[in-house]
């Protein structure tokens, strides 16, 4: 009798345990479901611009790198048309880009922006329209100041509602925003108050903050925008090419789908740099997944252009969905190796000359997060050729001004 008695109690014992413990797992696992709910749901809350574009960096053409304020509707239209012939719109540039200069210096009698007649006489939303007929998206351009950058059109500082509402009347897909001409606020205060505008508005507008990287934009900018200027201006020469590369690569940690650096638009097609000078300026933009909007005259491209601007294969790199951005892993003197992962557990790495002569280049395998005795096939994406199986590391001969890109996947 009392062994019965034992065992039963033992076993009500083992049963109330198991039945707390059962109790204490479903309670952490309610808390930990509860604690990423309420993670994510703190994070939409934080997003003020959660409008789900950008999460590959834009593809596209702006108006200012070779026009500057020498444009006009026809422009544009010639423009859209380009993008079309030329096979550009199916490799992804599909923004059309009008820049600074597109409006009248005084707002209309509503207090809106008002197309300049003599240059844009059948207004915007006609220009969206087609554009948008082509298969193409149109962007515009204001300022978080009083004054655009050029001084010859208002800004929308203290405008901001009433500017983004014109904009999704009119169809526009993309804005850029600059940072001329304010008053004495600071860039991350008068930034956000053109991203709530723009949401309000009710339509999926692309925000390209132009803050020049002034008050470091990466560090704010991915609740604002989606994508923010970490530089000033471009030139079309090589030193200031690459003094945008690296000014940019400092906030490679902050790309990610959705909010990516910018160190502004192309210059390929220009006239400024050699072609082998362009192709490194090319590839650079493309590994560290900066947006890659042209901005040469499209409609009269050389075959080199073409050659850069097409291949298929650098632009997928940047398209990658891993979206991470490169870094630079290795220097060495005038040699550089930039370096990022992509999806399908494939590296892309650049090897730089900045030099006046030719190197051999080395890439070691633990340099770039890759075992250093795997076995890897890697893919030339210039000369668009694979090379026999390699380990352990990448050497190639890089010229004078020039740059070698790869995409390794291990094998072994």
């Amino acid at each position: 009798m009392e062994r019965r008695i034992h065992s039963s109690l033992v076993k009500l014992i083992c049963f109330v345990l198991f039945t707390s413990w059962l109790i204490v797992i479903n309670v952490a696992a309610s808390s930990r479901t509860n604690n990423k709910f309420n993670y994510y749901s703190e994070l939409l809350r934080r997003n003020l611009l959660a409008n789900g574009l950008g999460m590959t960096p834009p593809m596209g053409w702006n108006s200012w790198n070779h026009f500057n304020c020498k444009i006009d509707e026809k422009t544009i239209r010639e423009t859209a048309d380009a993008l079309v012939s030329t096979g550009l719109s199916k490799l992804g540039y599909i923004y059309v880009n009008i820049d600074d200069c597109w409006a009248e210096i005084a707002r209309n009698e509503k207090g809106e922006l008002a197309p300049k007649n003599s240059t844009f006489p059948s207004g915007i939303k006609a220009l969206a329209d087609y554009v948008h007929s082509k298969g193409l998206k149109l962007g515009i351009y204001s300022d978080a100041g009083y004054y655009t950058c050029s001084q010859k059109m208002p800004g929308s500082l203290g405008n901001e509602e009433r500017d983004a509402n014109t904009f999704a009347s009119w169809g526009v897909d993309y804005l850029k925003y600059d940072n001329c001409f304010s008053d004495d606020s600071r860039p991350m205060e008068r930034y956000p108050v053109m991203t709530r505008a723009l949401m309000n508005a009710r339509r999926p507008i692309y925000y390209s903050i132009c803050e020049w990287g002034d008050l470091h934009p990466a560090l704010w900018g991915g609740n604002v925008g989606n994508s923010w200027r970490t530089t000033f201006d471009i030139q079309d020469n090589w030193e200031s090419m690459l003094s945008r590369a690296d000014q940019n690569e400092v906030y490679a940690e902050y790309a990610r789908p959705g909010g990516w650096n910018d160190p502004d638009m192309l210059e390929v097609g220009n006239g400024g740099m050699t072609k082998d000078e362009y192709i490194v300026h090319f590839s650079i933009w493309a590994i560290s997944k900066a947006p890659l909007i042209l901005g040469c005259d499209v409609r009269n491209m050389s075959d080199d252009t073409l050659e850069i601007i097409r291949n298929k294969e650098v632009i997928a790199v940047n398209q990658d969905p891993l979206g991470i951005q490169a870094k630079k892993v290795r220097l060495f003197g005038d040699q550089e190796i930039w370096a990022a992962p992509l999806s399908g557990y494939r590296v892309a790495i650049l090897l730089v000359n900045r030099g006046p002569v030719r190197y051999a280049v080395t890439a070691q395998w633990d340099d770039i997060g890759i075992p250093q005795n795997s076995t890897v096939v890697a893919r030339d994406l210039w000369a668009h050729k694979t090379l026999p199986p390699l380990v352990g590391n990448l050497t190639s001969i890089v010229g004078s001004h020039s740059c070698k890109m790869y995409v390794l996947k291990p094998i072994s």
